[in-house]
């Protein structure tokens, strides 16, 4: 390993968190430009799902995020004036948001789940051979169950199956004390992480035609109004790529163990736009421990995977240059 065999460039961005604001306009723009002699796109992202084993991520869920409004009028109500005589928007709304998903996770929208993909044996295997502790998993979490009991179940209801959150109910009362006010007009808040196959389009409209059938057996006299505000595509590549071949030979050559290949249940959305507009194999390499504490107090990562993380990232970039 005397020479770099590939020439390199670097996109060095800060404004994951904002939503990357104007990235993907520029990766646009730059098409024919910057990036027309690129061949590989690494993404340096996100955690191992162990503590000491390496993993190569070849996949992200997508996002989809909805408003469910209810409004009767403008002004709020006294219960002791109202309450029994109307039809109440959060009592709407709270039948809406609970008609979503049932007590074992399974999302109640037909045809929500028609477009994913069926299990391969391959991937079947790829999850029995991934490293986690699940009871360890579990006490970091700080949950006292999961839904499922196994290894294998939990990863694939993470990664390869779509899930449904509700998030908050904006115009509600929530502070401390007893109000006894009937708000006029509410807003629920909830998303889907959509899996790779999923189309936008169709899952919005299965959304807002699955609530107007619900409100309409309530026979409600107030309004109901149904938006989505974002939706990221999910990203899914092909684990047989050769960069891909080259970064598990690396590791195994700097960590002396075959990597974990693994999905990540967030959304990162510039993947999707790589994929898309470049149109090149997208890796995405993480450096970073399961226990590195991502997004919160006291995050870190390990001085030994900064010094392990270089040494791969050079043996990666010289196995990746003798395949071309």
């Amino acid at each position: 390993m005397n020479m770099i065999l590939l020439n390199i460039k670097f996109i060095i961005e800060g404004m994951e968190e904002a939503g990357s604001v104007s990235l993907d306009e520029l990766v646009k723009r730059e098409k024919d430009r910057f990036f027309s002699n690129v061949d590989y796109i690494v993404i340096s992202d996100n955690l191992w799902i162990s503590k000491k084993k390496p993993a190569l991520i070849y996949g992200t869920r997508g996002n989809i995020y909805f408003t469910v409004e209810v409004k009767c009028r403008d002004q709020d109500f006294h219960s002791g004036t109202f309450g029994g005589i109307l039809n109440e928007p959060m009592a709407d709304l709270v039948s809406l948001l609970g008609s979503l998903v049932d007590s074992s996770g399974h999302i109640l929208i037909p045809g929500i789940y028609d477009n994913v993909a069926p299990l391969s044996e391959e991937e079947k295997k790829m999850y029995e051979t991934i490293d986690l502790n699940l009871e360890e998993y579990q006490n970091n979490s700080q949950v006292e169950r999961f839904l499922f009991d196994t290894k294998e179940e939990i990863l694939m209801h993470l990664w390869r199956y779509p899930s449904l959150s509700i998030h908050g109910i904006e115009g509600a009362f929530h502070e401390p004390g007893a109000k006894t006010v009937i708000p006029a007009q509410v807003i629920g808040k909830f998303s889907i992480r959509l899996v790779p196959y999923m189309n936008i389009s169709v899952v919005e409209t299965q959304v807002k035609k699955y609530l107007e059938d619900i409100f309409s057996q309530r026979n409600s006299s107030n309004k109901l109004k149904v938006n989505m505000t974002l939706g990221v595509h999910p990203w899914i590549a092909n684990i047989h790529d050769i960069q891909y071949i080259a970064a598990r030979r690396a590791i195994k050559t700097v960590f002396g163990v075959d990597p974990d290949m693994i999905r990540d249940g967030s959304t990162i959305p510039i993947a999707k736009t790589f994929q898309d507009i470049i149109q090149k194999s997208v890796m995405m390499l993480p450096l970073g421990a399961v226990d590195d504490g991502e997004h919160s107090q006291n995050e870190k990562i390990n001085r030994l995977m900064g010094i392990l993380g270089t040494f791969f990232h050079l043996f990666s970039i010289a196995k990746l240059g003798h395949y071309n």
